[in-house]
């Protein structure tokens, strides 16, 4: 065995020691931890997985990561603890409160699948339960990564104030001036976690439409989101009246759906800050690079999950995470019918990507059902 090799061997084998040291108890389960603490963690991911996410990335794992955003933000440097306590699970604590605000439009749904999974799992707080849901739900989601989960958080005491949660129809200062507040993000690190709408669906901003998604991609963590909400709009999901477009909706460059499969919904909020000169080369630097993007959403993620807590204070159990899904290794592209011509160029300093386009005289639809089936359950 050559010298190189040989430090090569003992690397590997130290390091496996190590893993195997560091996961020194035995939970009732009989998972292995590094930390009593995580024990909990491992019966409410099976929960999770079999009982709410069924191994898919669709509705209930976007849902989740809405939530865990949601009750995390509601928190302000200015206005001090009594706005609200961060990621401290009011949102479930207080359900007939925070889910009632304009701005938390639907999201009683994830009030209500989740309460379940609190009572079931009742040594774990609200707030770790929403945050380890979130990290849990996107391991389903091809491409995703693996975020980190930091369990400990107290239960919230009271629920936070209305006007905390950013709207689609808020201007980029705004939304700007909200995000550093809320969790001292910059407009980079907004970007980042706007990643998320990559697996969006909104049931409550287009009027006749539920499942309405984001991008042609919505199953899957990839970029596609940032080539399309560049594209130039032609129209309007829905049933095309003017009645049907929602506040804070934008025209959309893929309007057309057929039944079930609803044409693509862009946010007012996505549009303005694609295009605003602090954040359009961010935005476009995202565009086909999965590892980049992937790895400033887990930072932002990594953040936004302790906004109102001391990091110190909490506990590592991101062992518990399981790997996510692989991502597919499709590039990203145009979409059938459009071309470099549909894009509204607004990164001053570098040109747009080289991307092929999908094949197609006519617009594809996008599919309303995970995996490729030609059945699921559709919200009525």
């Amino acid at each position: 065995m050559g010298f190189k090799t040989l430090l090569a061997f003992i690397g590997v084998s130290v390091a496996s020691v190590n893993a195997a040291a560091l996961k020194s108890h035995t939970c009732p389960d009989g998972s292995r931890t590094s930390n009593t603490a995580c024990c909990a963690f491992f019966p409410l991911l099976q929960d999770l997985q079999t009982n709410l996410f069924g191994g898919n990335c669709g509705e209930d794992v976007h849902e989740t990561l809405r939530i865990s955003f949601h009750d995390a933000i509601a928190f302000s440097k200015a206005q001090g603890p009594a706005a609200g306590g961060g990621a401290d699970g009011s949102m479930l604590i207080f359900p007939d409160v925070e889910p009632n605000f304009v701005a938390n439009n639907g999201i009683s749904d994830s009030v209500a699948f989740l309460t379940p999974f609190l009572q079931r799992h009742n040594t774990i707080s609200a707030g770790d339960l929403i945050q380890f849901g979130a990290a849990a739900a996107i391991t389903n989601c091809p491409g995703a990564p693996q975020l980190e989960f930091l369990a400990g958080r107290p239960n919230a005491t009271a629920p936070a104030i209305d006007g905390l949660i950013p709207e689609p129809q808020d201007s980029v200062d705004s939304i700007f001036a909200r995000m550093l507040d809320g969790g001292d993000f910059s407009p980079d690190e907004v970007v980042a976690l706007l990643t998320s709408h990559t697996i969006a669906r909104s049931d409550h901003v287009v009027p006749s439409s539920m499942q309405v998604p984001f991008d042609s991609t919505p199953f899957t963590f990839d970029s596609q989101i940032f080539v399309e909400v560049l594209l130039k709009g032609t129209g309007f999901p829905g049933n095309g009246s003017t009645s049907d477009v929602g506040l804070g909706e934008v025209e959309s460059p893929l309007p057309l759906g057929s039944g079930a499969d609803t044409g693509e919904l862009r946010l007012q909020s996505d549009f303005a800050i694609a295009r605003d000169a602090r954040t359009a080369c961010t935005w476009q630097g995202f565009v086909n690079e999965q590892e980049k993007m992937a790895n400033a959403f887990k930072a932002a993620m990594a953040k936004m999950a302790i906004i109102g807590h001391d990091r110190n204070s909490l506990i590592d159990c991101s062992e518990v995470i399981p790997q996510p899904v692989p991502a597919t290794g499709k590039p990203a592209t145009f979409p059938a019918t459009k071309t470099i011509a549909d894009i509204d160029q607004s990164c001053a300093s570098s040109p747009f990507p080289s991307l092929a386009s999908d094949p197609g005289a006519t617009q594809s639809l996008i599919p309303n059902c995970p995996n490729d089936a030609s059945t699921c359950i559709i919200l009525a």
